[in-house]
């Protein structure tokens, strides 16, 4: 698995580069950008994600969510990923291969969020396509899972674009916006990819 061992990372945390945009994890000079991004995407936000915690944009909580996300990079249990735009350096939003299972799996289930001002200009999609291409290249997955709300047709729209297929509905599947709520549930195979 490239730069993996033994279930955990011996190089530094990985960068993916994709069309225009470059994957990284969230380092502590990230958090003006990210707090400024996610504060004035709130209400933009808030119907597709889990209640926000009351210190969720405090300089606290993101260095408790930097150090959670690198240790489980490290760990091969989740990687989660600030996008930036490459022309600019400026963050767009961000997107996670999180629930890593290995064994005779060899899945994770994919999340993403994308910044209002950004949203509907192709970030995300490149975005996936970006991670997707890490997935089943050095992450050696087999299988990657995508979740969404019945009534996001962006959501639909991007996964359907970057070869997912719709699978299913999972009935109140995910707690977003304070209540259980049923998802269509989207995958996508090595060998899908890769066709």
């Amino acid at each position: 698995m490239g730069f993996f061992g033994l279930g955990s990372m011996v190089s530094p945390l990985p960068v993916v580069r994709g069309d225009g945009v470059i994957l990284r994890a969230a380092q502590m000079r990230d958090f003006d950008q990210w707090s400024a991004l996610r504060t004035v995407s709130r209400t933009f936000l808030t119907p597709w994600e889990p209640v926000w915690p009351d210190d969720d944009l405090t300089s606290l909580s993101y260095r408790r969510r930097v150090r959670r996300n690198q240790t489980e990079m490290e760990n091969d249990e989740s990687f989660a990923f600030l996008i930036f735009n490459a022309a600019d350096n400026q963050l767009v939003g961000g997107l996670t291969l999180g629930h890593i299972r290995r064994g005779v799996s060899q899945t994770a289930t994919l999340g993403y969020w994308m910044g209002e001002p950004y949203a509907g200009k192709g970030f995300m999609a490149r975005a996936v396509r970006a991670a997707l291409g890490f997935s089943f290249g050095p992450l050696a997955l087999h299988r990657v899972e995508a979740a969404c709300l019945p009534h996001n047709t962006a959501s639909i729209r991007l996964l359907e674009a970057t070869k997912f297929r719709q699978e299913g509905m999972a009935k109140g599947y995910l707690r977003i916006a304070g209540r259980w709520q049923d998802h269509l549930l989207f995958g996508q195979t090595a060998g899908e990819h890769n066709n």
